[in-house]
């Protein structure tokens, strides 16, 4: 089941952030919504190896674009895991 299927079975509206499905790490509850957690060390590694961004490149990118994105009250969530770093 893709994470597009158990949005709908839970019946959840949320903001996903576009081809980072991989690194979806689960759900959060922030200022009373509902909103989709995402691995920032995933996103990055997944721009190095999907989009051939050299790891700087992949960094600043998923941090301007992706992490310092603010599109509403529903908007998804980066962590960084302390047991895992990027490359």
């Amino acid at each position: 089941m893709n994470i597009h299927e158990i949005l709908k079975e839970l019946e959840l509206d949320l903001l996903l952030a576009d081809g980072f499905d991989e690194a979806l790490i689960g759900f959060a509850e922030v200022n009373g919504e509902t909103v989709v957690v995402y691995d920032y060390y995933k996103i990055v590694d997944i721009l190095i190896e999907r989009d051939e961004m050299d790891p700087e490149d992949a960094k600043e990118y998923a941090d301007f674009n992706i992490k310092g994105a603010y599109v509403g009250p529903k908007t998804p969530i980066f962590m960084s895991p302390l047991t895992k770093k990027s490359n």
